[in-house]
């Protein structure tokens, strides 16, 4: 039997087979084919309803998202030569349906039906967002077009689809490809004693004596950061930084330059098959921002407010590096002295952090947060069956209801992709016999897993990073819409589904949050006063600088897709875009841009703003909780019946305002980072 093709309230990990992957996705697509045809077969007869269309619709749609949700899961995080040949051999297949979807004259008459009946003004607001957003999507898949201008469009989806997953795949296999070999302790004084035992135990996987280094997060930043060898942190440097490119290392085995000039070629094709100028208005055509020039001054005038400071806190880095005997500062030597500048003005550091935050405690405080705030409970379920045994699984309580779960794959492993997110497994939604299916999410993360007999210990940095993934898991979790896409993440503009996830951040730095999440993990004491001030005042250190990086990026990306041209330099454009924004220029073999997963293999094309855009979104909802309360719980519950529990069901600036009671200010963001004065 095909566990792909069976019923599961939940992925059956332990059956999938690589082999079964492809039978199961052709057959499923067949399957929906035939049965679209007798659905829309009611257009004709002019008696579309909910009941007859959109739900059994739906329906098709969950039955392939099932299957194909945990392999491309697996794809991402268990990644093996069989899965990855499984999964790109039915990207094309799902690319062609998308598009045939998209273009489909009957369920867009379907849809035309619905929304012009006497009944479209009884539907509730969740099912006339579907309808709405499902129009336009329609008119954003080419269904307007001429025959040959729509066939040209599927060709261009298709292939965008192998582009961007072989460009995640180069970016993957660099990273694997690299590591670093030392069998002399004398070159790694400064590395933090985890990170030294981890390589040991590396070196001692591939029968090496001494200490292996590789290219995952958690050893490359320790590296940047604290190595005291400076020729060691150019080669980490170098290799992390020319990854998937022209240059370092590996120059030209996975290169990614002729795949990123073909993306934004047919990124620029398919906009103005569209009738658009460019990609960057193709992309925002789904978001809040209403105009390019509307993001282009947006970023343009938070890059304004912050590169003083962020001057400022350069000549200051540099001044400090020559003091300390380093008198040309280097893009390899930034994190090293940051973190000497930060020990000697605040005495914290992020590694002294860790023992403080051992990963038990610091989830038991998350949980305890969400609690406090959207009164849920969470319980790990040790007998779900699982892909690998570090994934955690738990399920989700309100009121003693089951409403929601997600699987936690937290730590670094080899052949899993870098970064952090969340991704859904299942949708809320009304099935079609009245049945209410459950939300579940996967939340992923890329630490330190426990190191001998010591737990995983996790820097305040990771801590961060945890809730956040974590509040777009709520996001997820917590929807109470029924309407599979506009359900949690589902149909949420872009730019605001940042929102919940940087807004859950800031408890990371609330002293009446901070003892629910930490205590040293040998004597259970709790972080101590002096270390928590320092930790605090630390926050906004080099935060104007960490702005214009962002900004930069941001830029940059919606940059080359609004102003593309053909056989354009990219490289040149982040150059150009770095000497408008940037404080620190990066030595001339940079090629950043060629792992720049998020616009490239991810869905933050033109949109990558949408991390700037919704951190003022996040700082101004917070700046109510600053108001009444940090644990409040009838803002905490505002916050989930207008934000959370809405998913995609309204406009994200009609939600805001609800909760806000006004629309966004960037006063709060300023403030937080320190940028008001």
């Amino acid at each position: 039997m095909n566990s792909l093709l069976e019923s599961h309230t939940l992925p059956p990990f332990s059956q999938i087979k690589p082999a079964d992957v492809e039978p199961a996705i052709s057959q499923l697509i067949e399957q929906n084919h035939k049965q679209i045809a007798e659905v829309v077969a009611h257009v004709q007869q002019h008696d579309i309803t909910l009941e007859n269309f959109l739900l059994p619709f739906e329906e098709l749609n969950d039955n392939l998202s099932k299957a194909w949700s945990p392999v491309s899961h697996l794809n991402s995080v268990m990644n093996n030569d069989e899965l990855r040949d499984a999964y790109n051999a039915c990207l094309p297949k799902l690319s062609e349906y998308s598009t045939e979807l998209g273009q489909h004259k009957g369920l867009y008459q379907a849809y035309k039906e619905l929304k012009d009946s006497d009944q479209f003004n009884d539907f509730t607001t969740a099912q006339k967002k579907v309808i709405d957003n499902a129009l336009r999507d329609f008119h954003l898949s080419g269904i307007d077009l001429p025959e040959e201008k729509q066939k040209r469009y599927g060709e261009i989806s298709l292939r965008l689809s192998e582009l961007t997953s072989k460009f995640a795949e180069n970016v993957l296999d660099c990273t694997n490809a690299f590591s670093h070999h030392i069998t002399d302790k004398a070159e790694l004084s400064g590395l933090p004693e985890t990170q030294l035992h981890g390589a040991e135990l590396a070196a001692k996987e591939k029968d090496l004596e001494g200490y292996l280094l590789t290219l995952d997060i958690p050893v490359y930043i320790a590296v940047m950061t604290y190595c005291d060898n400076r020729a060691l942190r150019k080669i980490f440097y170098e290799a992390y930084n020319t990854k998937a490119s022209d240059r370092g290392p590996f120059a030209g085995q996975y290169d990614n330059n002729p795949l990123m000039q073909e993306i934004l070629a047919l990124r620029h094709e398919l906009a103005e098959l569209l009738g658009f100028n460019n990609y960057a208005e193709r992309s925002i055509a789904t978001k809040m921002t209403e105009t390019t020039d509307q993001v282009m001054d947006f970023l343009f005038d938070l890059a304004k407010k912050a590169l003083p400071s962020a001057k400022k806190e350069f000549e200051e880095l540099k001044a400090f590096a020559a003091e300390q005997g380093e008198p040309d500062l280097q893009a390899w030597d930034v994190s090293y002295y940051s973190e000497k500048l930060k020990q000697q003005r605040y005495a914290i550091s992020q590694e002294e952090l860790r023992p403080w935050f051992p990963l038990e405690k610091v989830l038991n405080g998350l949980f305890d947060i969400a609690q406090r705030l959207f009164s849920v409970e969470f319980k790990r379920d040790e007998s779900a069956d699982l892909y690998h045994q570090d994934v955690r699984f738990y399920r989700v309580y309100r009121d003693g209801e089951e409403i929601a779960a997600f699987y936690m794959d937290i730590y670094a492993r080899a052949n899993k992709r870098g970064g952090a997110w969340m991704d859904v497994c299942r949708s809320r939604r009304k099935t079609i016999n009245g049945e209410l299916q459950k939300p579940v999410a996967y939340l992923v993360c890329n630490f330190n897993g426990p190191v001998g007999d010591k737990p995983a210990l996790l820097t305040h940095n990771e801590v961060t990073t945890l809730f956040h993934e974590f509040g777009h898991g709520l996001h997820h979790m917590l929807t109470q819409v029924e309407e599979d896409a506009v359900s949690g993440i589902a149909g949420v503009a872009w730019d605001a589904v940042e929102l919940p996830s940087q807004f859950l951040e800031n408890w990371c730095w609330e002293k009446e949050a901070i003892p629910l999440m930490s205590g040293h993990f040998e004597s259970g004491e709790p972080l101590p006063d002096e270390m928590l001030e320092k930790m605090l005042a630390a926050k906004n250190f080099q935060s104007a600088m960490m702005m214009v990086r962002q900004l930069e990026f941001s830029i940059f990306d919606f940059k080359i897709h609004r102003d593309y041209q053909p056989g354009m330099d990219i490289h040149a454009e982040l150059d150009q875009v770095r000497e408008q924004v940037a404080v620190i220029s990066p030595p001339e073999f940079n090629r950043f841009e060629c792992s720049f997963s998020h616009i490239f293999a991810g869905g933050y094309a033109a949109g990558y703003y949408s991390y700037n855009w919704a951190e003022v979104l996040s700082a101004d909802a917070f700046s109510r909780f600053e108001e009444e309360g940090i644990f409040n719980a009838s803002t905490g519950q505002d916050f989930r019946q207008h934000i959370l529990e809405m998913g995609g069901s309204e406009e994200p600036m009609e939600l805001f305002k609800r909760f806000r009671g006004r629309e966004p200010k960037v006063d709060a963001l300023l403030r937080h980072s320190g940028l008001a004065a």
